[in-house]
């Protein structure tokens, strides 16, 4: 599994589309909009499809519906049915073709889950709130519980985040993300800690173990991606869109 940039008129983006039945990008389109919700649905998504269809690769058609939830820093973890909106939500599992999810990030960490027996995919949003809570392992437990999902089966792509190199924590805080997990000893360094790598070891200590990091860092790529750190609490953000074939 790799990650790599595609470039669509002047907006850029990260698409991963390894698998038949999940299409999945992980845009770096810069929205002025914060909730973005009219401009993913008139422009990017439409965007994306003419791009593949024009050169015969995977489309990623135009969704019935295209929903993000009300993201609260949670461990609220909620499967897509016919409601329109998800309050206090962090998580989403999706199940069928008809709809396309996204979730909003500027510097916290993008998971997303696809489990290739089932067909079912998911997206979490991990902030230290989120990895503390271990987010992760709820929404593969969800996945398990509700449609029994085998988390050896999952395949986990972890997204875009800041790193290690740029994220410094209160002492308190390290150590309660350093407390989810059995060995923690390569996952920080003084008061910097490597929320993608903690978010894989929680994963990992679950049964899950196919997983893809991401190499860049949101501050430190800061000409790719927004980060609320490096831009003094930036209301703009980037998204993670998922939806399956």
């Amino acid at each position: 599994m790799i990650f790599f940039v595609r470039h669509l008129q002047k907006k850029k983006l990260i698409l991963l589309t390894d698998f038949t039945n999940l299409c999945y990008i992980f845009n770096m389109f810069y929205f002025e909009d914060f909730y973005g919700t009219k401009i993913l649905k008139s422009d990017f998504i439409q965007d994306v499809t003419a791009y593949f269809t024009t050169r015969g690769e995977v489309c990623f058609p135009v969704s019935e519906r295209i929903i993000t939830p009300v993201q609260t820093h949670s461990d609220n973890i909620e499967v897509v049915d016919l409601k329109t909106e998800y309050p206090d939500t962090d998580g989403l599992i999706l199940t069928n073709s008809n709809d396309t999810i996204y979730l909003k990030f500027a510097d916290c960490t993008p998971l997303i889950f696809y489990d290739p027996v089932n067909k079912i995919g998911a997206v979490s949003h991990a902030g230290w709130r989120g990895t503390a809570a271990k987010i992760g392992v709820k929404t593969v437990e969800k996945m398990r519980v509700n449609f029994g999902t085998n988390p050896n089966n999952i395949i986990a792509l972890i997204g875009p985040a800041i790193g290690l190199c740029c994220y410094e924590v209160s002492e308190e805080v390290r150590d309660k993300l350093l407390s989810t997990v059995q060995n923690s000893t390569d996952l920080y360094k003084e008061h910097n800690v490597d929320l993608k790598k903690i978010n894989a070891r929680q994963l990992e200590e679950n049964g899950v173990n196919k997983i893809d990091i991401c190499p860049y860092c949101t501050s430190c790529c800061n000409d790719l991606f927004y980060s609320y750190r490096k831009e003094n609490g930036t209301q703009n953000r980037h998204f993670a869109v998922l939806q399956l074939h």
